[in-house]
């Protein structure tokens, strides 16, 4: 499996029995739906590896609480502790109406309401306070904050986000 046909769901945390059991923090708005999984993809030394899961339940509400099968004592624990948490992207739940994955609206184009074509989506910056659009426009980077209030309609059967931005956002960039 490749981490391109994969999403990240989170982090080993910490270690929570000396039977192997292991706490991972979930990067998810619902983790409830990742409690009876089956399998999970660990990201070992840059090569996402399956492992197969005994039992899990939800450890304090964004925590789940994993025993592999053949991670069985404290040494097997630490052998895969702080790793990366990895699952296949057909595993994620569909989104609707102006809601959408990050990865999902890469390569979309991104139309202004008074504006017109502004460009096409390159990447999504999230490492700042808000996660930002960064559009190309014939070479031009525009980023536009991704602000509920901005988008007016998610259409992914054209593949097109329809903003509506402050008068002189986009300006600044041209």
């Amino acid at each position: 499996m490749r981490k391109e046909d994969c999403f990240y769901l989170g982090k080993i945390v910490k270690k929570y029995s000396f039977k192997g059991e292991v706490l991972a923090k979930l990067d998810t708005d619902q983790p409830e739906l990742y409690e009876n999984l089956d399998a999970i993809f660990l990201n070992l030394r840059n090569n996402l590896v399956p492992f197969f899961i005994e039992r899990s339940q939800l450890h304090k509400s964004e925590l789940l609480r994993i025993k592999f099968e053949d991670i069985d004592e404290e040494a097997d624990a630490d052998a895969i502790m702080k790793s990366d948490l990895y699952l296949p992207l057909d595993m994620l739940p569909k989104l609707e109406g102006n809601k959408f994955y990050f990865h999902e609206v890469i390569g979309f184009s991104v139309e202004d309401v008074n504006r017109g074509k502004v460009g096409t989506i390159k990447a999504i910056n999230d490492s700042t306070a808000q996660a930002l659009f960064e559009i190309d426009r014939n070479g031009t980077e525009i980023l536009i904050p991704m602000n509920d209030e901005f988008i007016v309609k998610v259409d992914r059967e054209n593949k097109t986000i329809l903003v509506e931005t402050p008068e002189g956002l986009i300006d600044l960039y041209l």
